[in-house]
This record gives structure tokens, C-alpha cells and sequence, in this order.
């Protein structure tokens, strides 16, 4: 039987779709291949945006800031010991960029101005800390990538 070239080329397109279907198949299927979205209602987040980058800039303008590091006992946030630390509240968000899965919320709520995040939580790679607190009823945000070995 000979094949013309319309037939031909009408043989290649066909076999580049079904790569193509295959690979989108795959990669939607494959766990490994995961594209979850970082935030959850990634819209509603957006529309409060603004009042996120006041919360950011308080954080900003303080004269001394908290200073979030990483220890042989795990991450370590220090607040400033100008403020007391019993009249700090909020939360600290870890997530992994990479896997939902790990992410995790720690409290704040202290007796010292000193906060540990153990390092039996934490997995090795990239993580992004977000702390949202607020002290003598002004609110801040400090966001931070750290990288734990």
C-alpha cells in the first residue's frame, strides 16, 4: 500500500496529539507531578491585599524587629524585648511550596520573648514562614523564606 502525503500527514498530527494527550494525562494523574496553588481562594486573598501590605509595612517600620533563624533545636523566633512578650498574639503559618501536606499553624503565646518551632516538625527543603501578630492592638505581617537542612 503507498501513502501519499496528506495521508502522512494526517498519520503525524495524529501521533503528536497523542503524545501530547499522553503526557497531559500523565502529569495530571502522576501525585508527583502535584500543581496545587499556594493559597487557598487565591481571589479572596487577593482582595485583601491591601490591608496585607499596611500589616506588612508596621512590621517594616518597627525600629527593632523580630529575628526568625534557624537552630540545631529547630526554627527560633525572637520578638523585641521592648514589647511585652505576654500581650503578643497571632499565629505563625509554615508552608512548604512544594507539598501542601506539610503545612502547618503554631499559636503565639509566650511568657519569654522567645518562640521555638521544634525541628521534629519540620522536614528538610524550603519553607516560607508567614507571621501574622499583632501587639498593644496594632497588627503585623513578617514574611520570610528559610531553608532547613
Amino acid at each position: 500500500m503507498k501513502i501519499n502525503w496528506g495521508t502522512g500527514l494526517v498519520i503525524a498530527i495524529a501521533l503528536f496529539m497523542s503524545f501530547i494527550l499522553y503526557f497531559v494525562i500523565k502529569v495530571q494523574s502522576n501525585s508527583k507531578y502535584d500543581n496545587e496553588l499556594v493559597v487557598e481562594e487565591y481571589y479572596k486573598h487577593d482582595a485583601r491585599f491591601q490591608e496585607e501590605m499596611e500589616r506588612i509595612q508596621n512590621a517594616h517600620d518597627l525600629k527593632q524587629k523580630p529575628i526568625i533563624s534557624y537552630t540545631s533545636e529547630g526554627i527560633t523566633i525572637v520578638f523585641p524585648e521592648s514589647f511585652a512578650s505576654n500581650q503578643i498574639t497571632g499565629t505563625v503559618s509554615l508552608y512548604r511550596p512544594s507539598n501542601k501536606k506539610l503545612d502547618f499553624d503554631t499559636p503565639i503565646s509566650l511568657s519569654n520573648p522567645t518562640l521555638l518551632i521544634p525541628k521534629s516538625k519540620l522536614v528538610g527543603g524550603q519553607w516560607g514562614i508567614n507571621m501574622e501578630w499583632q501587639y498593644d492592638g496594632k497588627k503585623y505581617l513578617t514574611k520570610e523564606p528559610i531553608y532547613i537542612q
